[in-house]
């Protein structure tokens, strides 16, 4: 049975994605579904993480053979996660055969000021400074990643709880960003099919920067009009809805072709 592997972004894990398999699973989306935590995040909390995304790469291969889970994978990733997987599919091309990245960004398609914007520093700051202090750092991040504030309070608890029960250390979070800074894509598009998706008020991430790896790679892109970085959180509806499609549509396309 085809896997779709979930990979989260900096100092997030599994439990981040709250309910998206199951929002994946009404979609219509068909396969296995598993989630993957990256090095000092989720299970794998008490890991050092590497500083460079090669080094994930290697991780993340070799945790999910540990679970009994065998290429080829399809995947769908976020911000450093979407790193890690791109990363992936362009060093080991028969291991992935679907590719979903969202509101991610990397050189050399983007400027430094895109791939980090300028107005985002007073929030990280702000979570760097309390890293300890949990209420005010998931505070800073979710006014950061999260344009849906309806549901704040309970997100806030719930994110604390995460943490509480599998702290990310400010030195792995540290070794993280710089990983994610320092990467470096291949020039050439992966071989695999890539859907790549942004929102148009992630103050995180620019979103010109997934528009201008979708024109690069001739990749789909849609962009949602109104979320924020984290964009699972704020309509995981709509983004499982437009994987779901875009997966149909090229299953479709596959057997159009073979009859």
């Amino acid at each position: 049975m085809t896997t779709w592997v979930l990979l989260r972004g900096l100092t997030r894990e599994a439990r981040h994605w709250a309910d998206m398999a199951e929002q994946l699973r009404a979609s219509g989306l068909e396969g296995d579904i598993a989630s993957a935590d990256l090095p000092g995040t989720g299970v794998h909390w008490q890991v050092r993480s590497p500083a460079n995304v090669p080094a994930f790469v290697d991780f993340v291969r070799t945790d999910l053979r540990s679970r009994g889970y065998v290429p080829p994978f399809r995947v769908i990733a976020l911000s450093l996660g979407a790193m890690v997987a791109l990363a992936w599919a362009q060093r080991e091309p028969s291991e992935i055969e679907r590719l979903v990245v969202i509101n991610t960004s990397m050189r050399p398609f983007n400027r430094p000021f895109m791939r980090l914007q300028p107005r985002a520093l007073p929030e990280l700051l702000c979570a760097a400074v309390n890293w300890r202090s949990r209420r005010d750092a998931e505070t800073a991040i979710h006014n950061l990643t999260c344009n849906r504030r309806d549901m704040r309070d309970t997100d806030l608890a719930k994110w604390i709880a995460i943490y509480r029960s599998a702290p990310v250390s400010r030195a792995n979070a540290s070794r993280q960003l710089w990983a994610a800074a320092r990467f470096k894509a291949n020039a050439a598009p992966p071989q695999c099919p890539v859907l790549v998706l942004s929102s148009a008020r992630d103050a995180l991430v620019h979103p010109a920067c997934s528009s201008a790896i979708a024109d690069v790679w001739h990749a789909e892109h849609r962009q949602h009009p109104w979320a924020g970085h984290d964009l699972p959180h704020d309509d995981p509806v709509w983004l499982a809805s437009s994987i779901a499609g875009w997966a149909a549509a090229l299953t479709g396309e596959n057997a159009a072709s073979r009859g």
